[in-house]
């Protein structure tokens, strides 16, 4: 039997399955989907076989006689991945034009990404030729290392060697060449399973008191041992026995030695969730809007018809519910749901929820668990333990097997975009999986993307509408505030006269207020007032961000800190000052003005820790904090009965970013935020501050409008050639020397009209020109918006195109063409197809 591989080297000529013979041994173990090790030149790698077949590839019986490479082991007992996952892993390399090996690679979780350990025992020639006699002519550093190899009677980590004998490399490396040792590479995972040395009784509760009455009066710890296994017959662990009865291992070591009780390792999940308690729900009676909604996502799961679903909700209109309910049908047919959420801090509100009406069947895979806790999790999901999952966007590749339903919140989301390699999209991989399996979809959100809106209007997927709040709660009023009248009324401060009031009765009442503000640090940029210098990245064309606590001036790109200047370095002038507003500047200023508030801050800084989110939101949940100020986390899903006011303290942020996709990103936050207030018996109010109230994204979010908003933007998207009315492709390029990247962005825009003509692609035109969109347009190449980063220049070219042209293998030919240029001079290339971010 032959397996076909795919090696985990992603670089040129590796892109095929390789073919290895399957030792007798593996033949059962060997299946589509399995991790294995194989030789792989002179070194043994990770690979993954995407298929067993009986004869060699065409390719390789070509090649000759040689005989085949056998597969070294296999890495897993079961297959870490499925025929299915595996056949979806084809189409993202396809699609998302990345290597095969990497799409693979992104299916696990990052304890299943093997890493090689070298190993060395005493080798022929040692055994043969050389003999232990020859140990008299070695030095005795030399004598010790190679009786240690030798007594140890097997194969020992090198790594283990070089702690106990430092600087014994090269040696080493000798001894390996000249046969004295012997040497070979085994692949092991990163993660390991977790096992606790387990207390086992051998006797029945009445033998052991027996036992223990026949014990000498000396060994009292070992009777008091007996005493409590005959009161506690079940399995203990061994460090919890010793610490209930503050004893010593030794003396349980004792019992084991006599017979009376089995020490054995056992292994124990690590439970991320393990000292939690989550009360038990029920489901709540649905609404009218609901039960419409769940009907017809009920139908498209029995009926086991592949649907996609829009269901487009105001906030606070029970969509979780409809949800939960959806996911209790799939599991009464025997099929299993994942539940994606965009932010890590939405998962610990959606994992009580779930957690308390499905209990153990849930499953949790976001990135803020540790290694072990998402390995344990992502094994109970192989194991076929759990129907649940819930997670970021890589729990899409949850290994069920019959799957039925994937749900979606928060659709609309930029951050189920993935920024590296493979840079797929979650709803699209959902959708390839759904249509594979059978699965419905279900795309949740106030503010759907437009890509979703056009393709329900077009009937690509069914729309549900649920456009009240449950028991008719209304939306809140929304204030706009215009920052420009504040300026020339003589406020100077952060805070409009009528967020201020609003703050301040807040407090007054003993309710809750959430302020968002879409920038974390205490400044913007640091700037020299008498001469203009702004402080920069060295490595990056970005400003730094000051950050007071720590007096540190940060890059946001690369991570480059600075102590903050007390004069400004190109002039000496003490003028130095902060602008703009951050997030801890915005807790400094309530401060200030209302003594005695309690600010709960969450942003990247505040949040960086295991767990911090969950605790921030309990704090704020039990009322320990009448603010709860925060960067975009703030802004969506979050449920607290006592927040009456929502502030956005500046609404144009993102307007002025170079990206068509800025005001419906704007809209979609002051939607989301202002959904936040209200959600109870305690009516709400938002107030949203901005230097731009005539903004349709802004007027229309005033007026919880979607359908006026996304008219006016579908408007200004025709007009430019925009998704959803074309598809686009990024293409970065970044080089050290500025001159050569020029040089190879024009090659490469010139080779993709050049293939585009080749093949004949209808309308092509080569040039930009602000006219009609054709059926191909290649723009550029330019400088990007954020032209350095990391010492290294940036140019980008945008591919833009209607219809079904074959334009990613086009796009992949022509970065095949400079596949040698990246090679000899470091330039990268990087492809992003549907970008989400154009920075």
């Amino acid at each position: 039997m032959i397996a076909k591989v795919i090696v985990d080297v992603p670089v040129k000529g590796t892109n095929r399955p390789f073919d290895y013979e399957i030792p007798a041994r593996y033949a059962s173990w060997v299946e589509v989907g399995s991790r294995v090790a194989v030789p792989f030149g002179p070194r043994v790698v990770q690979g993954f076989v995407v298929e067993v077949a009986e004869q060699p590839s065409a390719e390789t019986t070509e090649a000759g006689s040689r005989k085949l490479k056998a597969v070294d082991h296999v890495l897993d007992v079961e297959p870490p991945l499925t025929p299915e996952l595996v056949e979806l892993a084809g189409w993202m390399s396809r699609t998302y034009l990345c290597h095969l090996s990497v799409a693979l690679a992104a299916m696990l979780p990052a304890a299943l990404k093997a890493k090689a350990e070298r190993r060395v025992g005493i080798g022929p020639e040692a055994l043969r030729e050389v003999g232990l006699a020859a140990f008299g002519l070695m030095t005795q550093e030399e004598t010790e290392l190679l009786e240690h190899i030798r007594r140890s009677k097997g194969m020992l980590p090198v790594e283990q060697l070089l702690e106990r004998f430092p600087g014994s490399e090269a040696l080493i490396r000798q001894w390996v060449g000249c046969g004295l040792l012997a040497e070979e590479q085994v692949l092991k995972d990163k993660m390991a399973v977790k096992k606790v040395l387990t207390v086992f009784p051998c006797l029945s509760p009445e033998e052991m008191l027996l036992r223990g009455q026949e014990l000498p009066a000396s060994a009292k710890r070992q009777r008091q041992v007996l005493a409590y296994l005959a009161d506690n017959p079940d399995p203990v662990r061994l460090t919890e026995l010793t610490s209930r009865l503050d004893i010593t291992a030794s003396t349980v070591k004792g019992l084991a030695d006599k017979g009376l009780v089995r020490l054995e390792e056992v292994e124990v999940g690590r439970d991320p969730y393990a000292d939690r308690g989550f009360k038990r729900t029920s489901p709540l009676p649905l609404t009218v809007e609901q039960t419409r909604v769940y009907a017809s996502i009920r139908q498209a799961v029995l009926s086991g018809s592949h649907t996609m679903f829009l269901l487009h909700g105001v906030t606070g209109s029970g969509k979780t519910e409809v949800y939960m309910q959806s996911i209790q049908t799939c599991l009464d047919e025997g099929k299993e749901a994942i539940v994606l959420v965009p932010e890590i801090s939405l998962t610990p509100q959606m994992v009580e929820r779930f957690k308390g009406r499905f209990g153990a069947d849930v499953a949790v895979l976001h990135s803020r668990l540790s290694n072990g806790e998402r390995y344990d999790e992502w094994r109970k999901i192989a194991a076929g333990r759990v129907k649940v999952v819930i997670g970021a966007r890589s729990a899409v590749f949850a290994p069920f097997k019959k799957l039925g339903l994937v749900i979606i919140d928060e659709e609309h989301e930029s951050s189920y975009k993935q920024e590296e390699s493979p840079k797929y999209h979650a709803r699209e991989v959902a959708a390839a999986r759904g249509r594979a399996t059978g699965a419905s979809v279900v795309l949740g959100s106030a503010t759907p993307s437009l890509e979703s809106w056009q393709a329900a209007v077009q009937g690509r997927y069914k729309l549900l509408v649920m456009a009240e709040r449950v028991e008719g709660r209304p939306l809140p009023p929304v204030r706009i505030v215009d920052m420009r009248q504040e300026l020339y009324g003589g406020n100077r401060s952060m805070f409009s006269k009528p967020l201020y009031e609003g703050i301040k009765s807040r407090l007054e009442r003993g309710e809750q207020s959430v302020l968002l503000l879409n920038r974390r640090g205490y400044s913007t940029f640091v700037m020299c007032r008498s001469c203009g210098y702004t402080a920069g990245c060295p490595h990056c064309d970005i400003s730094l961000t000051y950050h007071q606590t720590s007096s540190m001036m940060r890059c946001h790109y690369c991570g480059y800190a600075e102590r903050q200047p007390t004069v400004c370095p190109e002039c000496g002038s003490e003028h130095i000052r902060y602008f703009g507003t951050g997030t801890q500047r915005v807790e400094e200023e309530l401060a200030r003005l209302f003594p005695g508030i309690r600010v709960i801050r969450m942003d990247v800084d505040t949040t960086s820790e295991k767990g911090a989110h969950e605790k921030l939101l309990t704090q704020f949940r039990q009322k320990k904090g009448d603010v709860l100020l925060g960067t975009q986390m703030v802004a969506k899903g979050l449920d607290f009965p006592d927040v009456t006011l929502v502030g956005v303290i500046t609404a144009d942020t993102m307007l002025n970013l170079p990206d068509f996709r800025s005001s419906e990103r704007t809209f979609q936050l002051l939607t989301q935020v202002a959904g936040r207030a209200g959600r109870h018996h305690l009516p709400g109010e938002v107030f949203v501050q901005t230097y731009t109230p005539e903004h349709y994204s802004v007027t229309a979010a005033g007026g919880h409008d979607f359908h006026r908003f996304a008219e006016q933007e579908l408007e200004h998207r025709a007009r430019g050639g925009y998704p959803p009315y074309c598809r686009l492709i990024l293409i970065t390029l970044s080089h050290t020397e500025l001159a050569l990247l020029v040089k190879t962005s024009e090659s490469m825009v010139n080779r993709l009209k050049a293939l585009a003509r080749e093949e004949g692609i209808p309308g092509f035109v080569g040039e930009a020109g602000g006219r009609e969109m054709q059926a191909l347009d290649v723009l550029g190449p330019v400088a990007s918006p954020i032209p350095r980063i990391k010492d290294r220049y940036r140019f980008q070219c945008m591919v833009k195109y209607r219809g079904d042209q074959p334009v990613s293998d086009l796009v992949a030919r022509a970065v095949e063409a400079f596949d040698e240029v990246c090679r000899q001079t470091k330039l990268t290339i990087s492809v992003d197809v549907d970008p989400q971010v154009l920075m």
